[in-house]
């Protein structure tokens, strides 16, 4: 079982990633909130990553909404905002050093045909060389990892049908895959410390393996709830959630604040977002956030 070691108080380093395929939502604003007040209680830096590499869905001008936004909330980041459609050269290098090793192959099966033979791939084109131009390229899965320990989540367990599977890593529209390129992304800015929402946990593991091909120390991670409209569907972009209020923050300040298990007294909550932000600072505790998937969004949110 993985279970990295904590870093020393000043030798941390987090991040938050949003994808600018839309404005900063209010499930984003708990997850940056988590991230950057633990990051800001180890004295350690937190930064800001553009996940940009799915350029057809990224809109335009929302990486300035995003950044705007975190500003506005008081959740000022330390060093320059990294975007990855700005790094493929980068990817096609580490890319090219497995494909070297012989670790990547082609694939042609598609996400239909996957999705009729149960969901899951079972790596069918592993030593069959097609070619490579047009086609998929996914990882050989040499270190597959069944379970790891959650700073928030606690143990967590992966079917072995998952940990095993050949994942892809290029794309056949010769996109860089998430997969892929957030491992290689936190290990170019040293991040050690991994604060994101929940429904991120399994593919932690196929990037904790990553680390283990890529002969690299893994980060420590910590899975907040992901807040939820309804159970099951996920407050994002992609259904359409609403931007945040930027012009009055306090009152979403404060309601994300208590997702992550924080009550902000009344006596503060209509004062400068600094001074919310310097309560929640001496106050949040990583232990105190539900150990739950999602939490429902309340009304007042």
């Amino acid at each position: 079982m993985l279970t990295p070691a904590l870093p020393t108080e000043g030798s941390y380093r987090g991040r938050f990633a949003p994808s600018p395929s839309g404005p900063l939502h209010f499930g984003s604003l708990v997850a940056a909130l988590a991230s950057y007040l633990a990051a800001k209680q180890q004295n350690g830096k937190w930064l800001v990553r553009m996940e940009d590499i799915d350029t057809p869905r990224m809109l335009k001008g929302a990486d300035s909404h995003i950044l705007h936004t975190l500003e506005a909330f008081g959740l000022f980041w330390d060093e320059q905002v990294i975007y990855q459609s700005l790094r493929h050269d980068y990817y096609n290098d580490v890319l090219s050093e497995l494909q070297q090793q012989d670790l990547i192959y082609p694939c042609v099966c598609t996400r239909k045909e996957i999705k009729r033979n149960g969901g899951l791939y079972s790596n069918h084109c592993r030593s069959l060389q097609h070619a490579t131009e047009g086609n998929a390229l996914r990882l050989k899965q040499h270190h597959p990892v069944l379970q790891f320990i959650d700073m928030i989540q606690g143990q967590v367990n992966i079917s072995s049908l998952l940990a095993h599977e050949d994942y892809i890593v290029k794309r056949r529209d010769g996109l860089h895959a998430y997969q892929l390129v957030v491992v290689l992304d936190d290990i170019a800015q040293n991040i050690n410390h991994v604060v994101r929402g929940a429904d991120l946990l399994e593919p932690t593991a196929r990037q904790l393996g990553l680390y283990q091909q890529l002969n690299k120390p893994a980060p420590h991670y910590a899975h907040v709830p992901v807040i939820v409209t309804e159970p099951g569907l996920k407050l994002s972009k992609q259904n359409h959630a609403p931007a945040i209020d930027t012009n009055t923050p306090q009152p979403a300040l404060c309601s994300a604040l208590d997702y992550l298990g924080l009550s902000v007294p009344k006596e503060i909550a209509h004062n400068r977002t600094e001074d919310i932000l310097n309560w929640a600072h001496e106050h949040f505790n990583l232990q105190a956030i539900p150990s739950v998937g999602e939490l429902q969004l309340h009304e007042c949110s």
